[in-house]
């Protein structure tokens, strides 16, 4: 029965990371979002295309998802199983619903900020530091995408290497969500070789 239990976690993570909130911005404003910019349905396209004021509450309510997947999906009282596999469970299937939302024929963002909000709730300070990474990178150079890959190559690195203890199952997972990130950026990956990546527009920037 504790893998029917962590089933179930992972399903109530999966319906509430599928909730696309970019989609659901953009129809705010009368925009469907999937058919502008990458088309993609995440936060990076939102910020791309709403703009920031838009594009910052998404990315944040997309984090809220993977953090209330892994923090409060777990507390629901089905097993005695270790809390951090259930953690990982709720978390994991947020971000799989991020990326193959059932709301919108299994397409989606790509998990990055459903993936920190879970990572938030395991090992803040990890990603308290990869979250200075991305910020410094993706607002330093217009390019969500170099913040994303360069943030997800930091997350195992410090998270290996911090003295503090951490489950080894959550370090492993660390690797595992680097590696699904750049997977899931790989179009994004070859153009930023091609050099045509699509910036944002940054608040301070000054418009043509």
């Amino acid at each position: 029965m504790s893998w029917l239990h962590l089933l179930v976690v992972a399903g109530l993570g999966y319906l509430l990371g599928g909730i696309p909130t970019a989609y659901l911005a953009g129809r705010l404003k009368g925009v469907d979002i999937r058919k502008h910019g990458s088309g993609n349905v995440g936060g990076t396209n939102a910020l791309r295309v709403l703009g920031w004021k838009v594009g910052l509450p998404v990315m944040v309510i997309d984090l809220a998802k993977g953090y209330v997947a892994a923090a409060f999906l777990p507390k629901i009282p089905l097993s005695e199983l270790d809390p951090a596999y259930l953690a990982i469970a709720g978390g994991v299937g947020a971000v799989l619903g991020h990326i193959f939302s059932p709301y919108l024929g299994f397409k989606g963002g790509k998990g990055v900020a459903a993936g920190a909000g879970m990572l938030l709730a395991l090992i803040p300070i990890p990603v308290g530091i990869c979250a200075g990474v991305f910020f410094a990178l993706a607002f330093g150079t217009g390019i969500v995408s170099v913040g994303s890959l360069s943030a997800a190559t930091a997350l195992p690195i410090v998270t290996w290497l911090l003295p503090q203890p951490v489950h080894p199952a959550i370090r492993w997972l660390t690797v595992a969500l680097a590696v699904l990130v750049y997977w899931t950026h790989r179009s994004n990956i070859k153009r930023l070789l091609q050099g045509k990546e699509n910036r944002f527009r940054r608040p301070w920037a000054r418009r043509g």
